[in-house]
């Protein structure tokens, strides 16, 4: 599909014909379809609406999809066989619309009993939100018994590398000349929203903003035209993006992709939820196994994969080998390239605060790959470094490749210290948000508290410090600084951090 050809469908879940009418009406002006669910209407209403709807000039309605969900296929709420039998009958097909949408059931029954159907305007789809084992293949072939005009097939995923199965069914539907329409919903599924028309999904869906939703994970077509640049990506873009777990509340896509629009590069970035990080680097990055064709260009790495990435790769920089840790994966001549690009993000922005760090007491909190990154470039400055852990056994390593004193984090106290920086994930957006890793008596005399936690930017751990008059400073800067570094790691030019930074408080505001 050339790229202007791109359907992008806002799914409209509205309660009563008014609000239906004038959801329509907006849709027009950022979308060339629309799905009105009415299985949101309620019920005392629906007879009503599709009177209204048959009122409707036919040009009004964009491209329309009619929908009429039950609750297990993700419908609003419950309808039995019969009630969707019967609305489809009555109501459904005399309505001024391109296409129905039929749940596999109804469409398989309606073709066996010889019902008269215009197939040519039939969307047969079937939705699975359990998460479970699913043979998509075996899915497939049954939705292609049937003469319906587009199949459509969306599922949970719990993990990026579901996403193979769904791109390979939308290479068979190409092969053998079917429509076909194959989204992974959740978290996990998002790059088949971004990519999936590029690689023949008849569309994708969008929501008209955060708030209008209708599937998990759905993206909002602001999102999917300004973010993403939906209508821009083709085979020869190149694709890069963020591994870990979680990875929902990353501002990495907006700044990445706001720096690839502002200098008009042919280049995308996703989120990847990655749980089974060897099967993703096997299945999906290494040139020599991969089992997608796209150009993938390179990967940033969050936690929880910073160190076990490191035994997928070819190269290693030595400063990143030290640090114990990898956050950028760079792929160049088919080999997977590694390097740290947090050390110099964490260190520059403090020393815009303290320009001297030799001999300065420095307590850094937490084990994993910032921990690391933060210390190594504290004692590369001539700092004098302590780390703070709840489990003093679990850090061992630390202790192996770092010569840095370790104590538990609970017998703390921080007076004294020049910089107490929290590198632990207390305080992120999400389960963590309410957490802080040290409290208000614990900083109380220390000279500044540093957050690596970029989102929210007022974080407890910082409330905590300000309570005791400690000088804060937040993680937003570091996270400019070490994704402008991956910027120039992957494409050999300087990053317009200006750029980087009113992307990354745009997005902030959003959430």
């Amino acid at each position: 599909m050339s790229t202007d050809q791109r359907r992008i469908c806002v799914s409209i879940c509205e309660r009563d014909v008014s609000s239906l009418i004038t959801a329509i009406k907006s849709s027009a002006e950022i979308a060339n379809f629309v799905e009105l669910r009415l299985d949101c209407i309620a019920e005392n209403e629906l007879r009503s609406t599709t009177v209204e709807l048959r009122k409707l000039p036919q040009n009004s309605l964009l491209s329309t999809i009619i929908t009429f969900r039950p609750f297990e296929q993700g419908g609003l709420r419950p309808l039995n066989f019969d009630d969707r039998r019967y609305f489809w009958r009555e109501y459904g097909f005399q309505l001024p619309a391109n296409f129905f949408d039929l749940e596999i059931d109804l469409a398989e029954e309606f073709f066996e009993n010889n019902e008269q159907v215009d197939w040519s305007r039939v969307i047969c789809s079937v939705h699975d939100f359990d998460g479970g084992v699913v043979d998509l293949n075996n899915l497939y072939d049954r939705l292609a018994r049937l003469p319906a005009k587009i199949l459509k097939i969306a599922v949970t995923v719990d993990d990026a590398i579901d996403n193979i199965e769904i791109f390979n069914l939308l290479d068979r539907a190409k092969s053998e000349g079917r429509e076909l329409i194959a989204i992974g919903m959740g978290s996990a599924g998002v790059a088949t929203r971004v990519l999936g028309p590029a690689r023949g999904s008849f569309l994708t869906y969008g929501a008209q903003n955060r708030l209008g939703s209708t599937a998990p994970a759905q993206l909002t077509v602001s999102e999917l035209r300004n973010e993403f640049r939906i209508e821009q990506i083709s085979d020869s873009t190149q694709v890069l993006g963020l591994i870990g777990h979680p990875v929902v509340h990353s501002l990495s896509p907006q700044v990445h992709n706001a720096v690839f629009k502002t200098l008009a590069l042919d280049a995308v970035y996703l989120p990847f939820e990655v749980k089974d990080l060897a099967s993703f680097m096997l299945r999906m990055v290494k040139p020599a196994t991969r089992e997608i064709d796209w150009r993938m260009r390179g990967l940033s790495v969050t936690t929880p994969h910073k160190r076990e990435v490191m035994a997928h790769l070819d190269w290693i920089d030595p400063a990143a080998s030290e640090i114990g840790a990898v956050n950028t994966i760079v792929i160049d001549n088919d080999e997977l390239n590694g390097y740290n690009t947090d050390a110099i993000g964490f260190i520059n922005p403090l020393k815009t605060r303290l320009p001297n760090l030799r001999g300065a007491r420095c307590a850094v909190i937490g084990g994993g790959g910032a921990a690391h990154a933060a210390i190594w470039a504290l004692l590369r400055e001539g700092a004098s470094v302590s780390v703070f852990v709840r489990d003093v056994e679990r850090a061992k390593p630390l202790t192996e490749g770092f010569d840095v004193p370790v104590g538990e984090l609970k017998d703390a106290a921080f007076e004294g210290c020049d910089v107490v920086v929290n590198a632990t994930v207390l305080g992120t957006t999400g389960d963590f948000e309410r957490d802080t890793p040290a409290s208000a008596q614990q900083l109380r005399g220390a000279r500044l508290a540093y957050d690596l936690v970029y989102n929210p930017t007022e974080t407890r751990f910082l409330s905590e410090a300000e309570q005791v008059g400690c000088e804060t400073l937040g993680g937003l800067s570091m996270f400019v600084a070490q994704a402008a570094e991956q910027f120039r790691l992957w494409t050999g030019r300087e990053a317009p951090t200006e750029v980087m930074r009113i992307a990354a408080m745009e997005a902030l505001t959003q959430q």
